[in-house]
């Protein structure tokens, strides 16, 4: 009830199934393996933005928007989502993207989520060498008013207290099927960029007052910075929702040393779990998020993280058209 509060405009199908991966626990030999597919959460090839952005819309069309502004890197899920989620609510879309990934392929720099965007319509922005984001999207928003347009603007990953929404009431939805297969929750994995996912799962932990713990793997490379920002959308998200408990910023773990080259970039272990998953369970990962995700649930199995009789929960965040902008690696 907490969440009938905030504007919410419908956009994904949940929920989203919930399904064993008993042939990658038999390959690892470690605990229960469960994998959430939130990359079928239905808009635009799905996604864990697509649960953000119910909210985000939500409240941009109670603002009384016209036009939606986000941000992202050439290859970025989220600005998809958004744009997907801009011409469902009928709302016109900008986006200002920049080459935050130094990969000059042509199925890079066409294909996968740029054509996506292309196809769904949105203005594409990209920023010239040597331009950064912020101003571009300062000078994008003065615009945008001096021609009478009302902007709302979503930030990288719809990673703020209002996208953060979305996981918080995912948790209830996730325990509850749980519940229905009479297996416990003990550790949910998932990959962490911009920390909205991971933040919302924290209050919704709070809300449900159960004991999963969360665990993000860095696949920026800058721990530190993402553990905070994590921390302070948990914090004032569940200010959102009348929680006056404090966040403990020692439950907001991150896992680190899965990021390397860097962002966007492919390693050898991201390659063999993108293949592993799709050759023993016929689903398909992400380079940039899940795929190295994956790699460290792998590397936490092997290293004796989990006890046998534990359920690790793997959280898809989607992410699979950038396999075609990265199919020379593959």
């Amino acid at each position: 009830m907490r969440f009938d509060s905030f504007p919410r405009f419908p956009l994904i199908h949940a929920p989203t199934p919930l399904e064993p991966l008993n042939r990658l626990r038999k390959y690892l030999q470690g605990p229960r393996l469960y994998i959430k597919r939130d990359d079928c959460t239905g808009l635009a090839f799905g996604g864990n933005k697509s649960r953000k952005l119910e909210y985000l819309i939500g409240e941009a069309l109670q603002m009384g928007a016209t036009t939606i502004v986000s941000e992202g890197g050439l290859q970025s899920n989220h600005v998809r989502q958004t744009a997907a989620a801009a011409a469902k609510s009928g709302l016109k879309c900008h986006l200002v993207l920049h080459l935050a990934v130094p990969i000059d392929s042509e199925a890079y720099l066409t294909n996968g989520n740029l054509l996506l965007d292309r196809l769904l319509g949105a203005v594409v922005h990209v920023c010239a060498s040597g331009e950064n984001r912020p101003t571009r999207i300062d000078s994008l928003l003065l615009d945008l008013r001096s021609k009478g347009e009302v902007p709302y603007f979503i930030p990288t990953g719809g990673s703020n207290a209002t996208g953060a929404l979305g996981y918080a009431a995912m948790m209830s939805e996730l325990l509850n099927q749980a519940i229905d297969l009479d297996i416990s929750v003990d550790h949910v994995v998932l990959a962490c960029g911009s920390g909205g996912t991971q933040a919302g799962l924290t209050v919704g932990r709070m809300l449900n007052q159960d004991s999963p713990k969360i665990i993000g793997i860095d696949i920026d490379g800058e721990t530190e910075e993402l553990a905070h920002h994590t921390y302070l959308t948990a914090t004032v998200c569940a200010r959102k929702l009348g929680l006056h408990s404090e966040i403990d910023q020692g439950c907001i773990e991150l896992v680190a040393g899965h990021a390397a080259p860097g962002y966007g970039l492919p390693n050898v272990r991201m390659i063999e779990a993108v293949k592993l998953t799709a050759q023993l369970e016929g689903i398909f990962l992400d380079p940039v998020y899940t795929g190295k995700a994956m790699a460290g649930l792998f590397d936490m199995v092997q290293k004796g993280r989990f006890e046998k009789h534990e359920t690790v929960i793997f959280m898809h965040t989607g992410g699979t058209p950038g396999l075609f902008a990265y199919a020379d690696i593959f």
